[in-house]
């Protein structure tokens, strides 16, 4: 799994740390506390100069209603909606007009997909067989955009009202942020779902 371009900064707040010490640990198949949670997503962002970066990661669940793969036409138009959903992440992050935000670079990756950008994986496509390295039993949804924005000063805050809206089994995202102000750990609710930048 590619990791975010500015991790770095993030094993600096605790609850980074202490998640990059469940994947190290490779836990995952225990279910280990924080790792795998329903209701319960992952989101870093990053404002540097012009650049702002998201990186959201959520189990299945969350967004498509289920973790197996999708084998009835019912289940694929789900995952096929929730991929066209993640494909707009200036309607999705709600991000202001005023930014003037474009993806410079955006990778979608979840064994749902099925097509997943890693042809050095021969066998990726084939997650039941192989058991999915850091994925056991449970199937993640992680969605990596860069975007390159005009106008940085008009992020003033990220609103993620709009991801509780497009998925309603998404209860709360566990947010680490990283913007002009400094950084900040914290956890958003769909009552309470902007965050300062």
């Amino acid at each position: 799994m590619r990791r975010l371009l500015l991790a770095l900064p993030f094993a600096l707040l605790p609850l980074a740390i202490a998640q990059a010490a469940d994947e190290h640990d490779h836990d995952h198949e225990h279910g280990s506390l924080g790792t795998h949670e329903h209701g319960v997503g992952r989101l870093n962002a990053a404002l540097d100069g012009q650049t702002l970066e998201l990186e959201l990661e959520s189990p299945a669940m969350n967004l498509v209603g289920f973790e197996h793969a999708a084998t009835s036409d019912a289940d694929k138009a789900k995952v096929a909606a929730a991929r066209a959903q993640l494909e707009k992440p200036v309607v999705l992050f709600s991000l202001p007009a005023a930014a003037g935000c474009k993806i410079s670079n955006m990778e979608l990756e979840s064994p749902l997909f099925g097509d997943e950008p890693q042809a050095d994986e021969p066998d990726h496509d084939e997650p039941a067989k192989k058991g999915h390295e850091h994925h056991h039993n449970h199937s993640e949804i992680h969605a990596h955009y860069q975007l390159s924005c005009a106008a940085p000063g008009a992020l003033n805050t990220l609103d993620l009202a709009n991801i509780f809206n497009t998925f309603p089994a998404t209860q709360k995202i566990q947010v680490q942020l990283i913007g002009p102000s400094g950084q900040q750990g914290t956890e958003v609710t769909a009552k309470a779902a902007a965050l300062k930048f």
